[in-house]
């Protein structure tokens, strides 16, 4: 007998899909460029505006830091829940973003990823309950999501650690591009939930979502081979 989805229960097999799409398109992890690189590079003074659409932009495409909030968000009931959690995250982020731009704190952009793509597995491992059925553990997701955070900072701030930024208006163009993160964060993620909350409303959520945080796992996994086989593939000169 075939197997065949209905209404709902569509979405979960759907994300996975397209999330899968996404790293075949784009296997190295998002960045900034284009038209939007040479914006920044040649920008010499305060840009509020544009750096914030950068910010949302960056986001909003950033399917790694939407992956990991997916999983983050998967099973919070409460719009008030979430709000704990996406600000522990984005107070993070926002700590490690402004500091690695402003103090130029260098660091291996393939590692930082490959942590921010180990920190998908993380979460959707502690969705199907996998620390306390196969450690006996019970991790504390709120400082896990606050640490990880951190290096999702960490990762903005090495794509525009990638350009050549003017000191003219540096600080106020950092936080515009933070501020617009944090927007295309809340437009990204009131999407994710309001099509989580429909697809809660049929039984099959329950039913299919270990199928669906086990593909959030395999696409942390392919984040992960991706950016290490990177890092070991770069030339040392």
């Amino acid at each position: 007998m075939a197997f065949v989805l209905k209404g709902p229960a569509r979405f979960g097999f759907y994300l996975c899909t397209v999330l899968l799409a996404l790293f075949s398109l784009s296997a190295f992890g998002h960045t900034i460029e284009g038209s939007d690189a040479s914006f920044v590079e040649a920008i010499d003074g305060p840009a509020i505006f544009p750096f914030m659409y950068l910010g949302a932009k960056h986001m909003v495409t950033g399917y790694d830091h939407l992956l990991f909030l997916v999983g983050v968000i998967f099973f919070l009931y409460r719009p008030k829940h979430v709000v704990q959690y996406v600000t522990l995250f984005a107070i993070g982020h926002s700590i490690t973003l402004l500091f690695g731009v402003l103090a130029d704190l260098q660091v291996n952009a393939y590692i930082i990823d490959a942590i921010i793509g180990f920190s998908i597995v993380y979460k959707a491992f502690e969705n199907i309950d996998g620390f306390k059925r196969l450690l006996g553990i019970d991790p504390n997701t709120r400082i896990a999501v606050f640490v990880f955070g951190l290096f999702h900072g960490l990762g903005l701030a090495t794509k525009l650690q990638e350009f050549d930024l003017s000191e003219n208006g540096l600080v106020t163009n950092i936080i515009s591009f933070n501020i617009g993160v944090e927007i295309g964060q809340i437009l990204a993620l009131s999407a994710v939930y309001i099509m989580l909350s429909i697809w809660r409303s049929n039984a099959s959520f329950l039913r299919h979502a270990f199928i669906t945080n086990t593909a959030l796992m395999t696409g942390g996994f392919m984040l992960v081979g991706f950016q290490l086989s990177a890092f070991f593939l770069q030339s040392p000169y």
